[in-house]
């Protein structure tokens, strides 16, 4: 099979023939993402390739940075001031070397849907695709709003601080766009009570919802007015990144206690925090059952692993590991079994980059399925997961022990508008998967039964979630 052809990935004729009639031409919901408002507002046209898929967005591409740092790359040709050219060379010659890895796959495929480009990247045909990529990011069908149409992207959902004035967002909503741009609240700053900064985060908060931060209720009170201000603006989302998480109580005087402590830049205990933690999250658990919203659950992860250069060049460079809490997902049950005591458990989505929780997660979540079509979700094979096996292992699993037909699908949680095509790469999964189920005699040859699936996962069941086009 010739590399990255109309069947790549598709091993029986089955999942072509859903692949092609049914998912290619599918439109992409991106419910979460860390693409910049900014940037798709201004709309300005990129001055080489190496801005927009190396060094794009307010932190660039650590996933292929990473890879870059295993190859040897000099750290000036990844997040320094090295010039654009030789940092492509850099990347060119670090992909070289990637067989294998689902980047070496994106990054071919990328070249090829975008820039039209089907040579191999590596050193002797760095000089040529630079130039011949540049030539078209110069463009008008190259700006951040025609990639995004391009991709048939229907809605983008950013991740932002509940903070953010939302500028950008008021702005694109009165253009005339062919897709939707929504901000999603991404409250981290907020929980991050051990912060030596936090005092001076509680300002910039407090500033934004124009009230004075001096308590626990009053934070609670400025992240219920940014909420919705969040929902106002089309918000329909919460994104919280938890990486480890233990439950635990606490009575209102005992958090007001812990707020001053952490406020006052004192020392906290573990047991301290939790509470603390637990408690924001079920004041986000309110707001989004209140606001309709969607709770998301990122975990199990371990960040900014290299001290010295998260002091120099800070979060999301690509120093992330996968995390080991062994009971995080007892913690989490906990967690919501409370809140459905209280009847505070909204849609929820629980992400764990630590594949050995995915069955332990998955049938967690089944026991607070209630009121509505899936409400509660395994989140898609994430970050470190999201290879060829990752996605396959998890569709399977998700088969396993719940509703495969309602699974969400696939997600970019990328900085590059030329990740579209890792949706692609999902769908043409997913029909492999079925068509392997057709071929073993498990599922019914069934165009159409098997079609209405596939689009399903691949956009309808996003689509009907999160509400994106209610009135």
């Amino acid at each position: 099979m010739a590399f990255l052809n109309d069947d790549f990935l598709l091993t029986t004729d089955v999942a072509k023939k859903l692949f092609h009639e049914f998912a290619e031409d599918q439109p992409i919901i991106d419910y979460h993402c860390h693409l910049e408002p900014k940037e798709i507002y201004e709309n300005k046209n990129y001055e080489n390739i190496s801005q927009i898929w190396i060094n794009e967005g307010l932190y660039g591409d650590h996933y292929k940075w990473r890879l870059e740092r295993d190859h040897g790359v000099p750290e000036s040709l990844i997040t320094g001031d090295g010039d654009d050219y030789e940092k492509f060379v850099a990347w060119a010659q670090t992909l070289n070397n990637a067989l294998g890895s689902p980047l070496y796959e994106w990054s071919h495929l990328e070249l090829r849907r975008f820039f039209g480009i089907t040579k191999r990247l590596d050193a002797s045909t760095a000089k040529e695709i630079w130039d011949k990529a540049n030539r078209q990011l110069a463009t008008k069908s190259f700006t951040p709003r025609a990639l995004i149409a391009k991709s048939n992207v229907q809605v983008v959902v950013t991740t932002d601080p509940p903070e953010s004035d939302l500028k950008y967002h008021a702005l694109l909503a009165k253009e005339n766009l062919a897709f939707q741009v929504l901000p999603g609240m991404r409250p981290d700053d907020a929980f991050d009570i051990v912060s030596e900064d936090y005092a001076e985060y509680l300002k910039r908060l407090g500033a934004a919802a124009d009230i004075k931060i001096d308590s626990f209720k009053s934070l609670c009170d400025a992240l219920a007015q940014r909420a919705q201000f969040f929902t106002d603006h089309g918000g329909k989302i919460a994104d919280l990144g938890l990486n480890s998480y233990y439950y635990a109580k606490a009575a209102e005087d005992e958090l007001e206690r812990i707020f001053k402590k952490g406020a006052g830049n004192e020392t906290l205990e573990d047991m301290e925090v939790s509470k603390f933690t637990t408690a924001l999250v079920e004041m986000m658990m309110r707001l989004s059952q209140k606001h309709d919203w969607v709770l998301q659950f990122h975990v199990n992860v371990a960040r900014s692993q290299n001290k010295p250069m998260f002091d120099k060049i800070g979060p999301n460079t690509g120093f992330d590991s996968v995390g080991t809490q062994a009971d995080l997902t007892e913690q989490v049950r906990q967690l919501f079994y409370d809140a459905q005591i209280k009847g505070i458990l909204p849609k929820t989505i629980l992400y764990s980059l630590n594949p050995n929780d995915w069955m332990a997660v998955a049938t967690m979540l089944g026991n607070f399925q209630e009121g509505s079509v899936q409400k509660m979700h395994l989140g898609a094979a994430w970050w470190f997961n999201d290879t060829r096996d990752g996605m396959e292992q998890q569709m399977k699993l998700y088969a396993n022990v719940g509703m495969f037909p309602n699974f969400l699908g696939m997600l970019t949680d990328s900085r590059s508008f030329l990740s579209y095509p890792r949706h692609e790469y999902f769908r043409r999964i997913l029909c492999d998967v079925i068509g392997q189920w057709v071929s073993r005699g498990q599922a019914p040859e069934d165009f159409e039964y098997l079609g209405d699936i596939v689009k399903r996962i691949s956009y309808g069941n996003a689509r009907d979630y999160f509400g994106f086009f209610d009135n």
